[in-house]
């Protein structure tokens, strides 16, 4: 069985470019804008050429395509190519399916092999001029029926039979057909006016849809080993069509996979990668970029440019001669359209694959919001690849093209029970970065607020599953109880503006009566030890109720970061001290009628609280104290996550794991809301039922959104790897120091400043401030934003507390000259405060 047949029997399932449904292995379907059913057969390669500007060679490269197939197909399994070009001008004098029909049969006697060949070409539909021009004056063209766009309906057609040296070996077959044509040589939409013609894009789409459908579909449900489908475009990208709709945008509705032929003449570096964008935006595939040399090395800025990511093949100079029949072009060139066979065959596979697994591995990645998964086999799973109907504007930067390209192929699609690979591909990354080790679900939502409030949803029901609390003791039933459930999380948190997520935090500026007045503080809130820079050295400040004569000096000061981090320090004398003070608080508080549900943390950083810097080694006794009680263990990483701290997860400094983990902001590189709860299978199983009622009833309308995803997957790549962000470091697992260690030393000592906190991407410190100019209702800062801002930097000040944060990518050396600015401006503002 052939790799094809293999691939076409694995995969009869629902494949769809939009919301529409379809049972079939060999098509994916998707409604146009003008409610027209595409289908598009997937059991053979089918892809559209597309030009840089007229006249770069399209019908060219058309042809070498066709040769290059039909001619490599072997006589026991013969080929059958179809070219279509769905618009012609100047026809028929200038006839793009009538060259590639003489060409290949002068290709064919050439290179004559064992078996015939047949090519046929044939004209479809015609203005009355061009009519005319093709059969000749006189009544029969009168006697032409018109069809309902204007044209005459032509029955013209032209073939050759070409023998092999083997007579009686059945050959390939070349199948050539224009579709529509005009006499006048000028754009489409102009001859359609002139001519007296006008063609709407659904006719011209339904005329296209069944000329690709004709003589392909035998009714197997299998591949017919050998078809190829070929649809070249006329003029540029976006040249426009009859209806001067542009091509780029008339096409859409198929998204067929793009063969753009370049420009290779002065001035095709811009008409290429102008072409290149156009086709990306409105979500085409290009599997290649091919022209013919002027000269002019045009193939190197294209390659640096595309970086890569689409090959580039260079033709032969194409003769000027007008006499030169080509065929010694053709046969220099044979190798290179041979190379581009196979690289559109590998393409071809490639996709196949991808669609055929995504069912089963978002079953096996995603956490679908109002589903109960143990109700949705795979066989159900809806796989969509594209949508069209909307229309996107202007993109500035190289992660909104991306963006715009999810919005060409898919736009907005509603996410339970279905897959599409930019949140497949968001989910695997998200497993295999943050999660890596521990997660093996994704659910997504919109924001970090809305990710908090669902993994409390999942942290009560693993802790009411782990206890008991589900099931009648003597029945065996499930029950709903009448209970409290509370957090364990630490005063100066924050994890969120929505209802839920205040109730999972202490008292404070964000929770009062004027911003929230059903605030009650769900939760036991321990006061946690911080960690700052002052005076050149990293301190440790505890809480009241943790301060003790007998804790040793050496454990409170240290020389660097790296230290607080060390796992030796879960020996020391602090380390018991914080696990004696978290047992006694939780054996207090679980003596009343209250449940602790969850543990909350942000890890290592308490963001909007103040940019406090909590002890880690806190935190990890905090999480093994809750790991012994089964309590499970949610991470706040909205703000933390994707290299902010300098690891791509704040676990990794921590050095422990939690059950659920939160996810958003330098996700998709701040560009656009997305959000993600990661969770381990034992909670996800918690969820599990023969009802529904027992899944997780929680989402929205734009969980997984594609351009969301497309996002997030672009900037978790471009995050990690060393060629895109040169501050990851040679073992790939943390980022290299972004602050001057010397200059954060020195700030660290000035008068004005009271503690310094530098980690990763952030830099933050606090003003000395007394009385009501300390806190964040403080206004004390607010000078020396004025005079930064004056300096081009822009900040947002937490009361007294003013921080820097750059992006994981930022050269250190910007990061050292804002935080140069930064002292520079500390000694005026001193001077003016004094």
């Amino acid at each position: 069985m052939s790799a094809f047949s293999a691939l076409l029997q694995n995969s009869r399932r629902r494949l769809l470019y939009n919301l529409f449904s379809r049972h079939c292995s060999r098509c994916i379907s998707t409604p146009s804008s003008s409610s027209l059913e595409i289908n598009v057969d997937l059991s053979h390669p089918t892809y559209m050429v597309w030009g840089s500007n007229t006249g770069v060679g399209k019908t060219l490269v058309s042809t070498g395509l066709a040769a290059s197939v039909l001619s490599s197909a072997a006589s026991s399994n013969p080929a059958k190519f179809f070219y279509i070009k769905p618009v012609q001008t100047g026809f028929p004098a200038d006839s793009d399916s009538r060259f590639v029909y003489r060409k290949f049969s002068e290709i064919f006697l050439r290179r004559r092999g064992q078996a015939s060949s047949v090519a046929s070409n044939h004209a479809l539909k015609a203005s009355a001029l061009a009519a005319k021009e093709l059969l000749g004056a006189g009544s029969e063209d009168e006697k032409l029926e018109r069809s309902e766009d204007g044209l005459k309906n032509l029955c013209w057609y032209e073939e050759m039979r070409m023998r092999g040296e083997e007579t009686q070996v059945v050959g390939s077959e070349l199948v050539c057909k224009t579709i529509y044509g005009w006499k006048e040589a000028i754009s489409p939409h102009l001859a359609a006016e002139r001519e007296g013609t006008v063609i709407q894009d659904l006719n011209l789409l339904e005329s296209l849809q069944r000329c690709m459908w004709l003589g392909v579909d035998d009714g197997s449900n299998g591949r017919k080993e050998g078809i190829w489908s070929l649809i070249e475009t006329a003029g540029g990208v976006a040249s426009p069509g009859p209806s001067g709709t542009l091509q780029c945008d008339l096409y859409r509705p198929f998204r067929l996979p793009a063969i753009l032929v370049g420009d290779g003449r002065l001035g095709g570096i811009s008409g290429t990668i102008s072409a290149y964008e156009s086709l990306k935006l409105r979500g085409y595939d290009i599997v290649a970029v091919i022209f013919d040399d002027h000269g002019l090395i045009n193939e190197v800025p294209l390659l640096s440019y595309l970086r890569h990511r689409v090959p580039v093949l260079v033709l032969p100079p194409v003769p000027q001669d007008q006499s030169d029949n080509l065929m010694e072009w053709f046969d220099e060139s044979q190798s290179i359209f041979g190379s581009l066979k196979e690289m559109m065959l590998s393409a071809y596979l490639e996709r196949l694959q991808r669609l055929q697994n995504m069912p089963k591995k978002a079953r096996d990645n995603f956490w679908w919001p109002f589903t109960q998964h143990k109700l949705v086999p795979e066989e159900i799973v809806t796989v969509i690849d594209s949508r069209c109907g909307e229309n996107f504007a202007v993109h500035k930067i190289e992660l909104a093209r991306d963006m715009g390209y999810a919005a060409a192929r898919f736009g907005h699609v509603m996410f339970p029970e279905n897959v599409y690979e930019p949140a497949l591909l968001c989910a695997e990354l998200l497993l295999e970065g943050v999660g890596k080790g521990w997660a093996s679900r994704a659910f997504f939502s919109d924001n970090g607020s809305t990710a908090i409030e669902i993994a409390l949803k999942m942290a009560f029901r693993k802790f009411s599953h782990d206890h008991g609390i589900l099931l009648d003791s003597v029945t065996g039933n499930l029950v709903e109880r009448s209970l409290v459930f509370k957090v364990l999380a630490l005063s100066g948190s924050y994890h969120g503006d929505t209802l839920g997520a205040m109730e999972a935090q202490a008292p404070s500026s964000y929770t009062g009566f004027l911003q929230q007045p059903w605030y009650t503080g769900r939760g036991l809130f321990l006061d946690p030890p911080t960690v700052f820079i002052c005076n050149g050295s990293w301190n440790i400040s505890l809480p009241e109720v943790l301060q003790s004569k007998s804790l040793k000096l050496e454990n409170m000061i240290f020389n660097s970061c790296e230290e607080l981090f060390n796992g030796s320090r879960e020996s020391s004398d602090l380390a018991r001290s914080y696990s004696t003070y978290i047992t006694q608080q939780l054996c207090l508080f679980l003596g009343s009628e209250d449940h602790i549900g969850a543990l909350i943390i942000e890890p290592v950083i308490h963001a909007a609280g103040g940019m406090h810097m909590v002890d880690p080694l806190f935190q990890r006794m905090l999480v093994k104290e809750c790991r012994n009680r089964k309590i499970p263990v949610i991470f706040d990483e909205v703000f933390t996550g994707f290299w902010r701290l300098g690891a791509e997860s704040a676990a990794e400094l921590l050095g422990c794991t939690p059950d659920i983990a939160c996810y958003a902001k330098l996700m998709t590189g701040g560009v656009i809301p997305l959000a993600a709860t990661l969770a381990t299978e034992a909670i996800f199983d918690a969820f599990k039922g023969d009802s529904k009622l027992m899944a997780l009833l929680h989402g929205h309308s734009y969980s997984a959104h594609a351009m969301g995803c497309t996002a997030a997957t672009k900037a978790i790549r471009w995050f990690k790897d060393p060629q895109t962000n040169s501050n990851i470091i040679a073992r790939g697992r943390r980022l290299r120091e972004l602050w001057d260690a010397k200059l954060v030393h020195q700030i660290s000592l000035h008068p004005a400043v009271q503690r310094v906190v530098t980690l990763g991407t952030l830099f933050a410190l606090e003003l000395c401030a007394e009385g009501h100019d300390a806190g964040y209702g403080s206004l004390y800062a607010s000078s020396l934003v004025r005079m930064l801002r004056e300096d081009g930097v822009y900040l947002r000040p937490l009361g007294n507390v003013i921080y820097l944060m750059c992006g994981p990518c930022t050269s250190p050396q910007i990061c050292s000259q804002l935080i140069s600015k930064l002292h520079r401006r500390l000694n005026e503002f001193s001077q003016a405060n004094a």
